[in-house]
């Protein structure tokens, strides 16, 4: 959070960023319930972010994990609108 960003990157080693996600463009996070991502590999694990430009999905591990980085993000993203 001290970046205002989320970061992703190509390996799973974070040694090469592919891009980021600034919380201040994110309208949105919420589950995949209508299934829109179905080439995912999982997509029951499968969530959305959406910001002004672009729709990011992204899979989680397990739906423990799915929870808590949806909470995360959008915790993170009403902090960095409150400036």
């Amino acid at each position: 959070m001290d970046h205002r960003r989320l970061a992703y990157y190509t390996d799973c080693d974070e040694r090469k960023l592919k891009g980021v996600i600034y919380f201040q463009a994110i309208e949105e996070v919420y589950y995949d319930h209508l299934r829109t991502a179905a080439s995912s590999p999982r997509p029951s694990l499968t969530f959305c972010v959406k910001t002004y430009d672009r729709l990011f999905f992204l899979v989680a591990s397990n739906a423990v994990s799915m929870r808590i980085w949806m909470d995360v993000i959008v915790t993170a993203t009403d902090e960095h609108s409150r400036y």
